[in-house]
This record gives structure tokens, C-alpha cells and sequence, in this order.
């Protein structure tokens, strides 16, 4: 399938335009992401109608914690991504393709996938599983569907989208879980291949256009976990996109290029939450670990439990506390 977002530079070469990279691409070669392919001056996505992945899975999975509670998300994904991080625990779709040269995906129309997720009982489509920014192409249609279904959209990526990339995702994403990896360039230019400041430039464009959004770091030992960049990624969430903006602080496990690399310490988890608290955030939520009542969100008013979480069976809430009656920050129906 012809590629979206692109021009034609000199020497038969093109210019992708749909990530900050803003690759140029040889003859016969592709892009970074490894599914974009120059044929004869020609871009074309090798993933613009299949799906290497598809499932109903629960809305916190993505993890959103604030959008639709207790509701289901039919999550797909294809392969492919922009970046290439050390520590990539699905790198099963998101690095087979740069590794192999393959590109493994199911072919399938729009409609069906919105069948399959409203036989589901899904009340939302998440893209997912890789970096969605890679399957621009298959992306629209699904969530042009989606909406006419009456569905909501979720998008959970790296935020490494172009201006133009997100001009056209603006009104056909709903909901976002975007990585904040780290606030030091070195690590994204180390440890992913990429920059920090398009990811923060991003992030205030989708405060501005209206989504919901919820922010994940995962935490690595020895790169990111320092009490200085915990305090830097916190004030940067409450100063740029709001004190509300729920802040997922996540443990790393051994994967990928990082078997040597030791789980992250319960410690350090709680550490971040503190932080978090401590620099005026209301809503800080450890994942990839099991610790009781963590997960809880708490009125940020009285501190009473609004949602309980123990496991993925959540009460569906419309976001009030019973205690004092304040509305929390979400969308809740």
C-alpha cells in the first residue's frame, strides 16, 4: 500500500514525514522503523492493512486508570517502531522487523476489526502492542470506523509523532498513554534512538488538542531512577500538562538487550510515588509489580477510595466520591 505522509527528495530518495526522525530513504531501502519501503521513489507501508496482534484486553492494561474504568479496550497492533529501545519488552512486533527483514501481519478491513471489537463488548479501540505512529495507514480508517461504531479511540505510543502526524490523529484519538521515558536526552538518544524534546513538544500538542492523557515511565536501574530525573519527569508533567494528568511509574524486568540489567526494586517504585506526590501530582500509580492498595485511586480532596483495583475486574464508576462528593479528573462514561 502507497505510504501517507511523505515527499520525494533528490537522487530517486523520499522523505517520510510521519515521525520526528523525518527519515530519508534510499531507493530500495526503508525507514527506521523498518516497514516503510522506498520503491522506485514510491514510499509504501508494509504494514497498512494487517494486524499482527489483536485482543479485548481491560482499559487498565493500557494502562489508563481515569478513562472508562472497568470498561474493555480491543487493543491491536502490527509491527515495526521508530525507536529501537535496549529494554523493548514487546520486541516480538516492535523489533522483528529491523532484526529479520519480515514483516508478519494478517490482512483485514477496517469493519472488521470494529465487528470484532463490538462483539467483544469493548467500549473503545486501543492502538497498541507497538508504536502505532508506524501503522498511520491502517490507523485512520480503524478509528474513522470506530467513532461511526460509537466506540472511543485510545492510542498508547512513544509520542514521537510529526506535527503533520498528529494534525491527522487530532480528532480520531480520544484517549493516550504516551512514555515519557526519561527527561535527559542522552537516554533517548542512548538507550532508544531517538530525542527527548519532540516526545515533550508532543505532549503539550496533546494536552492542547483535548485528549485524555495518562503518562508511563518505566524505571530502569542505574538510568533513569535517580531522585533528580524522578523530581524533573514529575515537574514536567505537573507544570506542562496538569497536576491531575495520572502518572503510571513502572518496573522493569530483564528483557531484550537488557538481560543484565536487575528488576526494579519495590523501593524505587514507591520512591517515584512519593516524588510524584511530593511535586504536586494527585494521582501516581506503580505497575509491573503487585502491591496491595497501590493501585487504588484515592479522592485527592478527602482521601477516601474511589476505585478500588484488585486485579482487572474494576466497579464501574462515574468518578464521584461517596465520601465528599467531588468529581475526580477523567472521563468516566
Amino acid at each position: 500500500m502507497r505510504a501517507l505522509l511523505w515527499s520525494p527528495a533528490d537522487t530517486n530518495a523520499v522523505r517520510c514525514d510521519l515521525c520526528a526522525h523525518g527519515c530519508r530513504i534510499a531507493a530500495g531501502k526503508r525507514g527506521l522503523c523498518a516497514v516503510r519501503e522506498n520503491r522506485n521513489g514510491v514510499l509504501y507501508t508494509l504494514t497498512g492493512d494487517g494486524i499482527a496482534s489483536a485482543h479485548p484486553d481491560p482499559v487498565e492494561k493500557k494502562p489508563l486508570y481515569h478513562y472508562l474504568p472497568g470498561s474493555r479496550a480491543f487493543s491491536i497492533g502490527t509491527m515495526g517502531c521508530n525507536f529501537h529501545c535496549h529494554f523493548c519488552q514487546n520486541a516480538g512486533l516492535s523489533r522483528h522487523p529491523a532484526l529479520t527483514g519480515e514483516v508478519c501481519a494478517e490482512s483485514v478491513a477496517p469493519e472488521q476489526i470494529i465487528r470484532a471489537a463490538c462483539e467483544s463488548g469493548c467500549s473503545s479501540v486501543a492502538f497498541t502492542y507497538n508504536e502505532p505512529t508506524v501503522f498511520y495507514e491502517l490507523l485512520l480508517p480503524v478509528a474513522d470506523c470506530a467513532h461511526q461504531a460509537g466506540l472511543r479511540t485510545l492510542l498508547i505510543s512513544n509520542g514521537f509523532q510529526s506535527k503533520a502526524c498528529l494534525e491527522g490523529l487530532h480528532r480520531r484519538i480520544n484517549a493516550a498513554n504516551i512514555d515519557l521515558k526519561a527527561c535527559t536526552d542522552s537516554f533517548y538518544r542512548t538507550l532508544c534512538g531517538a530525542r527527548l524534546a519532540p516526545v515533550l513538544d508532543n505532549l503539550k500538542r496533546m494536552r492542547d488538542m483535548g485528549w485524555w492523557l495518562e503518562i508511563t515511565t518505566l524505571i530502569i536501574p542505574g538510568h533513569n531512577d535517580t531522585p533528580d530525573e524522578l523530581h524533573k519527569i514529575a515537574r514536567f508533567i505537573r507544570e506542562e500538562l496538569g497536576a491531575a494528568t495520572p502518572w503510571h511509574v513502572s518496573a522493569f524486568h530483564p528483557c531484550h538487550e537488557m538481560q543484565d540489567r536487575p528488576p526494579t526494586p519495590v523501593h524505587t517504585l514507591l520512591t517515584a510515588c512519593e516524588i510524584g506526590t511530593a511535586e504536586g501530582l494527585l494521582f501516581v500509580y506503580p505497575g509491573n509489580i503487585a502491591l496491595e492498595y497501590t493501585r487504588d485511586t484515592l479522592c485527592p480532596v478527602c482521601g477516601s477510595v474511589v476505585i478500588s483495583r484488585r486485579g482487572w475486574d474494576i466497579e464501574p464508576t462515574d468518578g464521584t466520591c461517596a465520601s465528599c462528593n467531588a468529581i475526580l479528573p477523567g472521563v468516566w462514561a
